[in-house]
């Protein structure tokens, strides 16, 4: 590269050019739309490529695993022996075959066990678990298993049948069509051979069961018919002989005659009784409303008493009324007052007299009714007595009559049972119609290998690419000026794209030179300059949040441009602790800012001068020792601006050292290094935060180790920096046609 030997001014403002870095970008969210789900996919295949390996593994591994099963199936319908259908007198029979109850019984453990031992199904080990191979999952189960579980665990047995089974059960299908008759029998094999017999086997030993059963259950009930009949023919008898015997002895004669002339006599006593009652009630009634009134006048006005006491009543009535009228008109004392009264006495007197008259009477009615009523009721006693007698004879005798009757009914219905028995005994257990019999089925059931790898393969991508939406939207690094720029008192720099390590060992001193990384550090340093009013800025602080983001690659890499453009530079490695400038310069001096800053070296015996024109200050040994020269920094910036020199600090990261704070109050500018894809969101703002000065009110931002391919693929505003046109643009090949 050429340097200039004239250093031009770098005051000179360029007003003629209006640069503005902060109007470069345009702040625009990154909106999820099919593009974007792209672009995502795109910058993040490798991951999903590496996660869908991961999850494919196994299962391919399990689906290859995998053997074709067979599936044969036997489709019949189970029949009520015709002659029972045809039988009109047993209607009503309660043994008709059910579709579902057979689907039951052809599931059976009896059917079982003799497919099981028929067909052999204990020396496959696709049936039988003991002659399978333990996989390696098993055996760590049962180890951990027996780390809590002190009983020792016994080998399966490879003659046990109560193993093979439920294996059976699992492959075997016995269904009912709930809209028809039809039952369906299906078995799951590896052997299309056994998976069509299975079914055939079934139906063959259904039948035999079938038959068996209904010749054994003949057998036993036809037994149990015959001593339940000879029981019942002596209870039969018995019954009979206890009415014959009970009829002669109480000598019961069926005389309706007599019977209805006892009946009527016995209604008309009973008539009779409820007569005397009727008259003794009313008789009881007068006597007690005579004997508790007062007054005969004011009884005799309530109860039925004959004429000559009603118009005894009258009378006096219309004697009151008079002398109420006359003592309207008169004194008491008046003389017809005083006669009317006098009638008055002897009416009631009269009254009195008629009323006792007429309660003697009364009473001897009432005993009159009561010798009626006792002669009646004895009648009525001897009446009742006959009576009972003859309904408990009548009752009793039709009691044992319904108890022969009874028997005799039992005994006609074992002897229909007996008949039926012997009936069914000639019938078939059951009527068997195969619609298809089961064939050896030609191709495995199910899909194949192919659909479930593709299938796999399709949710293992899926899988891979929520994980990466995942990890997306969690991230919180800074990857765009879009992310910076609502972050207050920050001006965007520039995007530094990433270097390869060869490239970043060479483009220090040799003439090998990175296209988009020297445009980018040109933009820095537009930059910088627009910010600072047009002209270059005396001092420059380039710092970061964290360690490891770059800031010395921006730094010296910010000298070798300037210096480029004959432009005297001091580059100063501020990093006291871990400064590694000194690792590209290789000045091999004895000392350093630490030294300087400590008062152990002049600040000419720190600058290393190289030949490419930069001046630089290596950080030194970092010492504890408390330094001497407070305003050291300070006097480095003004003997280099009266030297006409750009200082340029790589400091230490902000958040590690409070040296970087009071430096950016000393410098004119600050730059602050944030690196793509690392440096979180977070961690920039405190940064900011912390160098909150009024002399350095904005902070220069520059986004460093950007990897152009990943970023032409995010939906941010910057991302056009990096498409396929410019990219081509910057290429060496594309430069040379």
């Amino acid at each position: 590269m050429t340097i200039s030997t004239v250093p031009p001014d770098r005051n000179l403002p360029i007003s003629p050019m209006r640069y503005d870095p902060r109007f470069q970008v345009e702040t625009k969210a990154d909106n999820l739309d099919l593009g974007s789900v792209f672009r995502l996919v795109r910058r993040r295949m490798i991951m999903i490529i590496a996660i869908t390996i991961l999850f494919m593994a196994p299962a391919a591994i399990m689906i290859f695993g995998l053997e074709p099963t067979y599936q044969g199936w036997a489709r019949l319908i189970v029949h009520q022996p015709l002659a029972t259908s045809l039988d009109t007198d047993d209607a009503g029979h309660s043994d008709l075959l059910d579709a579902k109850s057979e689907t039951e019984r052809l599931r059976s453990r009896s059917i079982a066990e003799r497919v099981v031992r028929e067909l052999h199904l204990e020396v496959r080990e696709e049936f039988n678990p003991a002659l399978r191979e333990i996989s390696f999952f098993e055996r760590v189960r049962a180890t951990l298993r027996g780390l809590f579980d002190t009983k020792k665990t016994t080998p399966p047995d490879r003659d046990n049948i109560n193993a093979i089974i439920p294996e059976y059960f699992r492959a075997l299908g016995v269904w009912h069509e709930d809209k028809s008759d039809v039952v369906q029998i299906s078995f799951n094999s590896t052997d299309p051979l056994l998976a069509a017999a299975v079914p055939n086997r079934i139906i063959s030993i259904y039948l035999d069961e079938r038959k068996g059963s209904v010749d054994a259950r003949l057998e036993t009930a036809g037994e149990w018919i015959r001593q339940r009949i000879t029981e019942q023919q002596a209870r039969a008898d018995i019954s009979r002989d206890a009415a014959r015997k009970y009829q002669e002895s109480m000598d019961v004669v069926s005389k309706e005659d007599a019977q209805e002339e006892r009946i009527k006599s016995f209604l008309e006593l009973t008539g009779r009784e409820g007569k005397i009652e009727e008259s003794r009630v009313e008789v009881e009634g007068v006597i007690s409303a005579l004997e508790a009134a007062d007054k005969a006048s004011v009884v005799a006005q309530n109860i039925v008493v004959p004429d000559s006491i009603a118009i005894k009543q009258r009378d006096l009535r219309g004697q009151e009324q008079d002398l109420a009228r006359l003592l309207e008109t008169y004194d008491g004392n008046a003389d017809a007052v005083v006669d009317l009264r006098g009638e008055i006495e002897k009416s009631r007197a009269d009254l009195d007299l008629a009323t006792k008259q007429y309660l003697q009477t009364m009473r001897a009615k009432l005993t009159a009714l009561d010798h009626e009523a006792e002669g009646v009721q004895s009648r009525l006693v001897v009446a009742q007595e006959k009576r009972i007698r003859d309904a408990l004879v009548q009752t009793e005798l039709l009691r044992l009559q319904k108890i022969a009757e009874k028997e005799q009914t039992a005994l006609d219905k074992l002897e229909n049972q007996r008949r039926d028995l012997a009936a069914k005994a000639m019938l078939p257990g059951a009527e068997l119609e195969v619609l298809s019999p089961a064939t050896v089925p030609l191709a495995p059931q199910g899909r194949g290998r192919l659909f479930y790898l593709v299938g796999a393969l399709l949710a293992a991508i899926s899988g891979a690419v929520t994980a990466a939406f995942v990890i997306e939207m969690s991230d919180r690094t800074v990857r765009s000026f879009d992310q910076v720029t609502a972050m207050a008192r920050t001006i965007p720099a520039g995007l530094i794209p990433r270097l390869a390590r060869w490239e970043n060992s060479k483009t220090m001193f040799e003439h090998m030179p990175v296209p988009m990384f020297d445009e980018a550090i040109r933009t820095v340093v537009l930059s910088l300059k627009q910010s600072n009013g047009g002209k270059s800025p005396s001092s420059i602080v380039v710092t970061s949040a964290h360690s490891g983001e770059g800031k010395s690659l921006v730094a010296r890499s910010l000298a070798i441009e300037l210096a480029a453009a004959a432009i005297p530079v001091l580059l100063v490695d501020g990093d006291l602790r871990r400064g590694r400038l000194d690792s590209f310069f290789r000045s091999g001096l004895k000392y350093g800012l630490n030294e300087f800053l400590n008062g152990q070296a002049d600040l000419r015996d720190i600058i290393y001068r190289h030949p490419c024109g930069i001046d630089f200050i290596p950080s030194g040994r970092f010492s504890l020792q408390r330094r001497i020269r407070s305003n050291g920094l300070a006097e480095i910036i003004e003997i280099a601006g009266a030297a006409g020199q750009i200082v340029i600090f790589d400091s230490a990261p902000v958040l590690a050292s409070a040296d970087t704070v009071h430096l950016t109050a000393l410098a004119e500018r600050t730059l602050a290094v944030v690196r793509w894809g690392k440096t979180s969101r977070r961690a920039v703002e405190f940064s900011l935060q912390q160098m909150k000065i009024s002399r350095n009110s904005e902070i220069v931002v520059a986004i460093n180790n950007v990897n152009p391919a990943r970023h032409a693929l995010y939906n941010f505003s910057d991302s056009e920096l990096f498409s396929k046109s410019l990219m081509k643009y910057y290429s060496l090949k594309g430069a040379n046609t």
